[in-house]
């Protein structure tokens, strides 16, 4: 199987040394700059990072303000954002604020809401932290190498009264393809990855590490927020004897549920908040393994007890989070549109015409296909124009043999139905992970006017055709 034959069982580039518990895995954190200081300086530029473990050297990476992974900007919702982001790479770069509903030209998309941030320059992001939950920020011009070499940090909006825990954790979940020397495969843009699952690594860490153990303590409550930041891995989290419970999906509230078959899966740019009872008894320890992938599973990271108890029961403290303030679709109104996905390999490569078209296709380097259009660009017509205030249901078809992360920038929408049968929570997410051949409705009020990416998140799918722009027009609002 080629989709991960290099990742180890055992452990992610596990030596088999030891390592010490690390008690408090998460970003470093940074407050937001009042409305009147001045905004918050975040700086893209190549740098190191110690991925590997001691006694291996640092790998070379690029990252926002010297860490990886970048800072984590926190701020309470409503909170007014401010950030200026600072180019010092040697190519153009933009920062998309990946879950957040911001204003249009807020939203990092080169060439589409703005001109890619120049070498040297800058540009100044400024807009309203309306939800509260768990986003990140990263890149969106040639996104699939510039996150792939590390660009990309959390973006926590905390609820004005958020649910009681003992701690709460932040994980960037990545991996990452390297070499026998310890740097970074330079191999972006593989055609064979692109028609494919994307880029898979053969390392994978946590906030920019490799740990072996995390310390907890028995009796603690811990809310731990999940980010995908890898360019394509999916991510399957069994937490053995633990019972974690889904609180919150891409940033938006849920009704606190245990994952099913309880595997937490987070597809690429997608987030799970969790709420987990540590149960275990001092001094001892459970792993954290991966099951996603059949006969590739691995041991992600052990969390090992402390010789002291915190508490001996688990706390009856509410789940809940308070809902935020999204726009609820008017099914009865909303309007319908067929959305199918073709292409890759061992699939259909477009909606007709013959083996010549199809290889020529491919020549150009566009692999996949939504209604039939491969995207050469951000610069596109729209795949729809929907009036503002509007609702609308997307019934979503997946034509292909592999897993689609489908993100839809501007807004966020419930997830209704899955294969023709209504789902359970009726989830509010912005990235939904579509199985091969499966069918999927979202649902969404398009309240928020301007033209958005719409777009496979497994990077490579993204840059060989999978995405489309849909547009909100202000021009056609209900009244």
């Amino acid at each position: 199987m080629t989709l991960n034959r290099l990742i180890s069982r055992r452990h992610v580039l596990c030596t088999g040394a030891a390592f010490t518990a690390i008690s408090a895995l998460s970003p470093a954190r940074t407050a937001m700059a009042g409305p009147t200081e001045d905004p918050f300086l975040l700086r893209a530029a190549a740098g190191q990072a110690a991925l590997r473990p001691a006694p291996y050297g640092s790998t070379d990476v690029w990252s926002y303000n010297g860490s990886l992974p970048g800072p984590e900007i926190r701020v309470r919702q409503g909170d007014r954002i401010r950030v200026l982001a600072r180019n010092g790479l040697n190519e153009g770069t933009t920062v998309h604020w990946h879950g957040i509903r911001t204003p249009n030209a807020m939203d990092g998309v080169p060439f589409l809401t703005q001109d890619p941030i120049p070498v040297g320059g800058e540009f100044l992001y400024e807009f309203d932290a309306l939800d509260a939950g768990t986003f990140w920020y990263h890149p969106h011009q040639r996104s699939s190498e510039q996150v792939g070499r590390g660009l990309y940090g959390p973006l926590i909006v905390e609820e004005a009264d958020p649910i009681r825990v003992d701690r709460d954790l932040t994980w960037m979940l990545d991996d990452w393809r390297m070499t026998g020397d310890g740097q970074i495969a330079t191999d972006f843009g593989s055609r064979h990855d692109a028609a494919h699952g994307g880029r898979i690594g053969n390392s994978v860490t946590i906030n920019g590490q490799i740990p072996d153990r995390i310390a907890v303590r028995s009796g603690e409550r811990i809310r731990l927020r999940l980010v995908n930041a890898a360019n394509a891995r999916i991510f399957g989290l069994d937490f053995g004897g633990l019972a974690p419970v889904v609180v919150a999906l891409d940033g938006q509230p849920v009704a606190p549920h245990a994952p099913d078959s309880d595997v937490v899966v987070v597809g690429p740019a997608m987030r799970v908040d969790l709420v987990i009872d540590m149960t275990g008894k001092p001094g001892e320890s459970v792993t954290v393994t991966d099951v996603f992938y059949r006969d590739l599973e691995y041991r992600l990271v052990d969390l090992a007890y402390e010789p002291d108890r915190l508490r001996d029961a688990v706390p009856d403290w509410s789940m809940e989070l308070p809902p935020n303030p999204l726009a609820e679709p008017d099914m009865q109104a909303a309007k319908r549109h067929q959305i199918v996905f073709n292409g890759g390999m061992m699939g259909q490569m477009m909606m007709g015409g013959g083996m010549g078209s199809m290889m020529e296709q491919m020549r150009e380097g566009n692999m996949w296909f939504i209604n039939g259009e491969a995207a050469t660009g951000h610069m596109m017509d729209p795949l729809l124009v929907l009036p503002q205030g509007t609702s609308h249901v997307l019934q979503m078809d997946n034509r292909t043999a592999w897993y689609h992360p489908m993100h839809l920038h501007g807004h966020s929408f419930r997830v209704i139905a899955r294969n023709g049968q209504p789902t359970r929570h009726r989830e509010w997410q912005d990235t939904v992970l579509m199985a091969p051949e499966e069918r999927v409705e979202i649902a969404f009020v398009a309240d928020n006017p301007g033209d958005w990416m719409f777009h496979c998140h497994i990077l490579e799918h993204q840059a060989a055709g999978m995405m489309g722009i849909i547009r909100v027009d202000p021009g056609t609002t209900k009244t």
